[in-house]
């Protein structure tokens, strides 16, 4: 991390140890978004609790707008360098710590809200996951993974998408994960990495044709402003995974780290709901914006899935015996989801 960042980190830290001697533990949060996002509003949910629920014991100091860190990959080394205590990322971005959640990414493999969440609720999945990311980096310790925003799907600039084939030739921004930028390859577009506060730039001086984003951030970072169209393919769940410094965590007491736990419960709960009662607000103002929303046909659904299959072809022709193993038991919790849900809802229709 470049010297001129060490030392305002030093600096904003420094102008809060006043206010945390009376706190026996400090709990210091980034986050690379402004104080309008939800990832923010979420941890004032975890803050809340956090510090009311330990009388004080606890203090949580959020840092938004990228103060300490400009970006995922340089908090993410905070966390893990025990700089920092707490941060969210992607679970493709976790990928680069442990490659078979490279596998969790493959496009359409989650059909709804209700399923992913009963998937990453299932508390062995979790904490497998969590163990693997342990022994890989020593010091990151998965929390949770929640929602990010909602589901990616395909926003463009002028061009209207309403089959595979509509994609051909598109340049479109893609997180740096290499399954997302595959999907597009696929589809016969180009695919851009650009990073995430510069993609409102890169949209309005045509840089890229389109993006891959959820409505509520679409919205949010006024990226209508650009965008036109967008087609609710819901090639991806935007699940955010929540990562705690293992040593950070270890270092409290028992009753403490109960503390802990509710407070990030309560801020799941916060952020899986945010995207489902914002998202008409959303697509109520993408639409004054001159926006067009198209819901694919069932048939057109089929031929995105069927136009994708490549991609998970490919995935499975490098993966490793353990991504292999881990592609098969997340679709297998995917699967006993389904099972599930069908089940509570014959109950229901009783």
């Amino acid at each position: 991390m470049r010297i001129k960042n060490i030392v305002l980190i030093s600096t904003l830290l420094m102008g809060t140890s006043a206010i945390s001697q009376a706190a026996e533990y400090k709990l210091t949060v980034p986050i690379v978004t402004n104080t309008d996002s939800y990832n923010y509003q979420s941890l004032l949910v975890f803050k809340n609790i956090a510090e009311a629920h330990s009388n004080g014991k606890i203090e949580v100091e959020i840092y938004p707008s990228g103060q300490l860190c400009g970006n995922a990959k340089e908090c993410l080394a905070g966390v893990q360098a025990g700089m920092f205590d707490y941060f969210q990322t992607t679970v493709p971005e976790l990928a680069y710590y442990w490659k078979p959640l490279e596998g969790f990414d493959l496009p359409y493999q989650l059909p709804n809200d209700r399923v992913a969440e009963c998937v990453y609720d299932d508390s062995n999945l979790l904490s497998n996951i969590r163990e693997n990311i342990l022994k890989n980096t020593q010091n990151l310790r998965l929390m949770m993974i929640s929602n990010s925003g909602g589901w990616r799907n395909i926003a463009t600039t002028k061009k209207v998408v309403h089959t595979p084939s509509d994609v051909k030739g598109l340049k479109l921004r893609t997180v740096p994960a290499p399954i997302q930028q595959e999907l597009v390859k696929t589809l016969g577009g180009a695919p851009t990495p650009i990073a995430w506060p510069e993609v409102y730039t890169a949209l309005s001086t045509g840089m890229v044709d389109g993006t891959k984003n959820g409505i509520v951030d679409i919205v949010q970072m006024k990226f209508h402003e650009s965008l036109k169209h967008i087609i609710l393919d819901g090639h991806a769940y935007m699940g955010g995974a929540w990562v705690m410094n293992n040593d950070k965590f270890n270092s409290l007491p028992e009753d403490l780290k109960k503390v802990i736990i509710n407070a990030i419960t309560a801020q799941n709960q916060y952020l899986r709901a945010y995207p489902k009662w914002k998202e008409f607000e959303a697509y109520d103002a993408f639409k004054k914006a001159g926006g067009k929303v198209y819901y694919p046909t069932e048939q057109e659904k089929t031929d995105f899935k069927k136009a994708a299959s490549t991609v998970r072809d490919n995935y499975l022709a490098s993966a490793t015996a353990e991504e292999k193993t881990w592609l098969n038991k997340f679709e297998d919790q995917i699967k006993h989801c389904e099972n599930k849900i069908d089940e509570e809802d014959k109950t229901a229709l009783k």
